[in-house]
């Protein structure tokens, strides 16, 4: 396992502190010109939509070629881009429909990576093996939020667009040469080249017959798009009030900070406690600090959002871990394929009312709206959850 593992946490490393950096940058930066936050919520509305269109397309890449290649060539066309940004500031043009098109193009790729990685690991590793990888993944991603947040803290306020795009360019390159010397066994049956639409129906079948379970996978998967959503209307919310970049640069920090305690201890609470229990346990830790968040002073924000980071991490890691034991690998693609689209769908959802409340003025009753949310989706889990079923997968790890 240590031999395979260390390439790929080293691929993962400097994917996440690319994209973790690239993407902090580019809305603040295009915040800092007058009246942008309509601009980019919408901005980031467009990148969900074309990665909902996409989604299914990427979800049968997933399942029929290597998931390698796949990772490696995620990561050069992420350096490509960065390049030609990095390229165009160095000759002296800047344009916010650039810093745009960088953006919806990260966000998409960004989009594949997750699927494919969550793929990848079901494949590449054994059942016994999970919970061990799960936590390991966790220390390097929430390692390079925390890299990301404390070289923000700095950098938002001394580095242009320039710098952080050739920054991007070589940490990509890097992770595509880790993916790359990673060893990889592939072991899944790749998918027959059915038409698009015998795929979905195909997705639909299983979703129908475990209907209890992909419900609570669903739910589970919607932490993602209120961390999105969060990730768009506190940077608007402090351009508003003219807070600094390293208040924002602060609230990325401590995520990470949070994320990183769970994969530190994800394993012994996975020993301890089935899957479906610690993602109730996690969603209700959401609902509540999201409440306390919803006060909405930088200091608030920034010091419970290491508790939202851990809370977060510890669903994710959780479902994810679930999904590995119930999830058939041969159509794990197409099924986080179909998670995402939903989960996209709320995304979107999200930027929109983020850009209605920002063109109006009300950017913090952003915040009320998600802590009542999240608290009916803890509600709505945990009937769920104790309703009586004859369905085994309930109790399973």
């Amino acid at each position: 396992m240590k031999n395979k593992t260390l390439a790929y946490l080293t691929g993962r490393f400097f994917d996440g502190i690319s994209s973790g950096l690239f993407m902090m940058a580019l809305p603040w930066l295009m915040l800092q010109s007058p009246n942008m936050g309509t601009f980019v919520a919408l901005v980031a509305l467009s990148c969900t939509l074309i990665s909902f269109v996409a989604t299914p397309y990427f979800s049968r890449l997933i399942d029929r070629y290597s998931r390698k290649q796949l990772l490696i060539v995620n990561q050069v066309l992420q350096a490509s881009v960065a390049l030609i940004v990095t390229l165009v500031y160095a000759a002296g043009l800047q344009s916010n429909w650039l810093l745009a098109g960088a953006q919806l193009l990260f966000w998409v790729s960004s989009n594949l990576a997750w699927n494919t990685n969550n793929a990848f690991t079901q494949e590449n590793y054994t059942q016994n093996e999970y919970a061990r990888i799960s936590g390991q993944q966790e220390v390097v991603m929430q390692g390079t939020t925390l890299g990301a947040g404390a070289l923000g803290i700095v950098l938002l306020e001394h580095w242009g667009m320039f710098e952080f795009a050739l920054f991007a360019t070589l940490a990509s390159t890097i992770a595509a040469i880790a993916y790359w010397l990673t060893p990889y066994t592939r072991k899944f049956i790749a998918s027959k080249h059915h038409s698009l639409v015998q795929d979905l129906g195909l997705v639909r079948q299983e979703l129908g017959a475990q209907k209890r379970f992909y419900t609570l996978v669903f739910l589970s998967c919607l932490t993602y798009p209120m961390l999105t959503y969060l990730s768009k209307l506190v940077p608007i919310w402090f351009a508003e009030h003219n807070v600094s970049g390293q208040w924002f640069a602060a609230y990325n920090l401590c995520f990470g900070l949070g994320s990183l305690v769970t994969g530190l201890v994800v394993s012994r609470l996975l020993a301890r406690w089935s899957s479906p229990t610690l993602i109730q346990f996690a969603l209700f830790g959401v609902s509540g600090l999201l409440v306390v968040m919803s006060l909405s002073t930088p200091l608030y924000l920034v010091t419970f959002t290491a508790g939202f980071g851990f809370f977060n991490a510890l669903n994710r890691i959780a479902r994810t871990n679930w999904m590995h034991h119930q999830v058939d690998m041969n159509i794990r693609g197409r099924i986080d394929g179909a998670m995402g689209m939903l989960s996209t769908l709320t995304q979107s959802l999200g930027y929109v009312l983020i850009a209605l409340l920002s063109y109006a003025n009300m950017t913090l009753w952003g915040f009320y709206i998600a802590a009542a949310l999240m608290l009916l989706v803890s509600l709505f889990a945990l009937r769920l959850n104790v309703a009586k079923s004859a369905e085994p997968l309930l109790n399973a790890h």
